[in-house]
């Protein structure tokens, strides 16, 4: 995971006599402490600023913003680690219906897991539509989500040669619905199922959507119309 693109700049508290390797050590290390910090406070329900979180880590806010020149920035440099194995998911299966088993497999438990992370990011991506819409978000880079459009294409990519591009797409998109904190929010806070039964309501949902795009694919290859599809 790449979270900071900036220069590489001597690190303020590194020394001016500090080797080229040891500043690279000491911006590495306050680095990490930046995210671990940023990562504790998210997981404690806070959605922190930039110099929030230099506080918190007793960083210089310049510093900070070296690191992480934006909220935005910082959010998904945490969002991103927790996600972890999660972006580097692979499947060797040629079933599309098994490939988006496995990939909910892999990503709700540790969705679960950082659970508070992910929410907070939510939160921060609806308080920049509310800012927005009201005219108020300045300058403040915009935080974007989208993960799982690719997770998902990948998931289903063996269906690319027997579902039309727009078919696929739409396929991708309601997974999308039924996978992410989103699903948690449904499932858990909503509707009050514990863990096993909303992994299984959402791998269930999952099977389905793939199942229904083969089948009315394979439906519509035969010449005949679908008679539940909403035209």
């Amino acid at each position: 995971m790449d979270v900071s693109r900036q220069q590489a700049t001597v690190n303020d508290d590194a020394g001016q006599g500090a080797s080229p390797r040891a500043e690279r050590g000491a911006r590495a290390r306050t680095q990490r402490l930046m995210l671990e910090t940023a990562t504790k406070l998210m997981q404690a329900g806070a959605t922190p600023s930039v110099s929030e979180v230099a506080e918190a880590a007793e960083v210089s806010r310049a510093t900070a913003y070296r690191y992480f020149p934006s909220q935005a920035a910082l959010v998904q440099a945490v969002v991103d680690e927790g996600l972890g194995p999660i972006l580097t998911w692979q499947s060797s299966s040629a079933d599309p219906e098994r490939r988006v088993a496995e990939l909910f497999d892999t990503a709700m438990p540790r969705i679960e897991a950082f659970e508070a992370t992910f929410k907070a990011a939510l939160k921060l991506s609806l308080d920049q539509w509310a800012q927005r819409q009201a005219g108020t978000l300045g300058g403040e880079p915009a935080f974007t989500r989208g993960h799982r459009i690719e997770l998902l294409k990948d998931a289903i990519a063996p269906l690319k040669g027997q579902l039309p591009p727009r078919e696929f797409k739409r396929l991708a998109q309601a997974l999308s619905l039924i996978f992410g904190v989103e699903v948690l929010i449904v499932l858990k806070d909503i509707w009050g199922l514990d863990s096993r039964r909303m992994m299984s309501v959402a791998q269930w949902a999952a099977g389905a959507l793939v199942r229904a795009a083969v089948t009315e694919s394979m439906i519509e290859g035969d010449g005949i119309a679908p008679t539940t599809a909403v035209r």
